[in-house]
């Protein structure tokens, strides 16, 4: 099995859903938190309009105080919806550009205003352009599982989409169960399909919590050799654009499912249940995780 990598989005997707807005000073301790306990990448924020997304209005702020002087080994990842974006991440010195396109024609029209072929030529674009730079790139098909508002989604349009980032030359793909609709057996056959289409993919995946699959999507991504996670710390997140929004896959929760099994001993758990408990105190509420509340289980 490949080395799994945590992409910790918790500052981003799991802030989104917030209506209190977190200080930039407590975003910096949370983030430095978890480079601390070793992620391996960690999304600080994305580049939207302020005023439609008010928790995301000092992503700029938070890259270039954490990029200045930077030693730890963790990557800076952001989210970027258009060619905008793209040019304020530039600014601020993001590290890994994370951006895609959905499956669902609604939830690609209530989320970005495009349809599906207008938001796969501009984020075709934009990913090109951000690897002409010499940065990471991530792009991503989502409500590749299903929708909220139009249920199931083809597999031959998720696998559509994905030709084209292939086409592209693009081969960092994630594959988010944005509305949380994902099953075991559908998460194996499309990965295995995406495999047979280039076995060179360099695999990720999202997965929302919505109806209590997250983890055992996550098993069966590992079993036909996903490699790249990513999960929200506390649990917390969701997509404000799709019909029934839920947090994602817990990061401490998960960390403590690969220590089981006996991967990813070097992260640093304990720190990361403390951070858990440090959300559930600065919202004043009871967080999605469970480990945080029930303490791990200690494999030697």
């Amino acid at each position: 099995m490949p080395k799994i990598i945590i992409h910790e989005v918790g500052l981003r997707d799991g802030l989104q859903m917030e209506k209190q807005v977190v200080p930039t000073e407590q975003k910096l301790k949370w983030i430095n938190g978890l480079m601390n306990a070793g992620v391996d990448i960690i999304q600080v924020g994305s580049f939207v309009h302020p005023e439609k997304v008010p928790q995301m209005a000092d992503t700029d702020k938070l890259f270039a105080e954490l990029t200045k002087n930077k030693t730890s080994k963790t990557i800076l990842s952001g989210l970027v919806l258009n060619e905008k974006g793209l040019d304020r991440g530039e600014k601020c010195g993001v590290e890994m550009y994370c951006m895609g396109v959905s499956a669902s024609e609604t939830h690609s029209k209530k989320n970005t205003g495009m349809s599906i072929a207008e938001a796969t030529e501009r984020i075709i674009a934009t990913a090109l352009q951000a690897m002409a730079a010499g940065k990471r790139v991530q792009v991503s098909v989502q409500s590749a599982f299903g929708c909220g508002f139009e249920g199931p989604v083809p597999h031959e349009r998720v696998l559509g989409i994905v030709q084209r980032y292939l086409d592209a030359g693009l081969k960092n793909i994630s594959l988010a169960d944005t509305a949380g609709h994902a099953t075991p057996d559908q998460v194996e056959k499309l990965y295995e399909a995406i495999f047979k289409l280039d076995s060179s993919v360099e695999a990720a995946c999202h997965f929302h919590n919505t109806y209590g699959m997250g983890l055992a999507n996550v098993c069966a991504a590992m079993k036909v050799g996903v490699q790249n996670y990513e999960s929200s710390i506390a649990g917390l997140g969701g997509c404000p654009f799709t019909k029934v929004a839920a947090g994602n896959v817990c990061t401490e929760d998960f960390v403590h499912a690969l220590q089981r099994m006996g991967f990813r001993k070097e992260i640093n758990l304990m720190k990361l249940i403390d951070l858990a408990k440090d959300f559930a105190v600065f919202f004043n509420r009871e967080m999605p995780g469970l480990v945080y509340k029930t303490n791990p289980i200690i494999v030697g």
